[in-house]
This record gives structure tokens, C-alpha cells and sequence, in this order.
């Protein structure tokens, strides 16, 4: 459909141009992830593998090449349900690092953060569509939900021979 085209590029845009700024500049996002990261290690000590780096320069890195990779992906319509998903599970912390306009005092960047939250959480919405959108196929639950009445009354009809 036209509409998938269109929208799925233009959903992905922003993933692949933040992507792309934060490898250009991976110490500037890492200065602004590391108070979030710092605070949601200390918070999950214990839980978190030790294997999993804790480094803000190679996190952003890690969730520059997601945004890239996934971004292209759903741009391409290449598994676009799973790098919608992918750009969700991306999109969420990097809000919460980024945008925490709640701790802000000044009236001016206050504001603005919380517009960049919003349109972030606006963006989460567009991305969760994407997630659901089967495009015009029947879901996997549905199939699987359909397979299994098949797989029943065929065992049914063999019990009753």
C-alpha cells in the first residue's frame, strides 16, 4: 500500500538522522546519557550482567548503529514490525536521558525539553502502530489460534474413527 510507503520512511527518518549525529558525536551524547546511565546502573546492581557495558560512549554507539540499522530497516520495509520495535526499545531511554525536563529550573529549556518528551512520546505511539501493523495479513496469533482448531478437529476426527 502507498500509505506504508510513504509513512514508514518518514516514521524512520528521525531514527537514521540521530543515529547518524550521535556516531558524529558520541562524546557530546554521552556527557548528556551519562547522569541517566549512572543513576539506572546503581538502581539495577546486581541485575544487569557485569558483560553488559556501562560505558556512556559505547552505549550511545550501540544505540546509534540500532537507530541506524533499524531505522533503515523500517524505512526499507525490511521486518518492519521488529525494527519498529527495535526503534521503541531504543526511543524509551534515550527520552529519559535526554529530555528529563522535570528536573530543569529554568522556564525556557524546561518548556522546550518537555516539547522534545512529548515528541518523543508521540514518536513511541507512531512506532507502536508500526509494531501492530500486519499489513493486511492475518497476526500470528490468529494464525496460530486457527492452526490449533485445525490441528483439533483433525485429532477429533481421528479419535472418532
Amino acid at each position: 500500500m502507498i500509505l506504508r510507503r510513504v509513512a514508514r520512511p518518514l516514521l524512520a527518518s528521525i531514527f537514521v538522522f540521530g543515529g547518524i549525529n550521535a556516531l558524529r558525536d558520541a562524546q557530546g551524547h554521552a556527557k548528556a546519557a551519562e547522569p541517566f546511565l549512572t543513576d539506572t546502573f546503581d538502581k539495577l546492581e546486581g541485575i544487569v550482567p557485569e558483560s553488559v557495558p556501562r560505558d556512556p560512549a559505547t552505549l550511545v554507539r550501540l544505540d546509534a548503529a540500532v537507530k541506524i540499522g533499524a531505522g533503515l530497516a523500517l524505512a526499507s520495509g525490511k521486518a518492519p514490525r521488529l525494527a519498529a520495535l527495535a526503534l521503541f526499545g531504543s526511543l524509551v531511554p534515550t527520552t529519559l536521558a535526554t529530555h528529563r525536563f522535570w528536573e530543569i529550573k529554568d522556564p525556557a529549556e524546561r518548556a522546550n525539553q518537555q516539547t522534545q518528551f512529548i515528541k518523543n512520546a508521540s514518536l513511541a505511539g507512531g512506532l507502536l502502530l508500526a509494531v501492530g501493523d500486519t499489513a493486511g495479513k492475518p497476526s500470528l496469533g490468529w494464525r496460530a489460534r486457527r492452526a490449533a482448531k485445525k490441528a483439533e478437529k483433525r485429532a477429533e476426527k481421528a479419535l472418532s474413527k
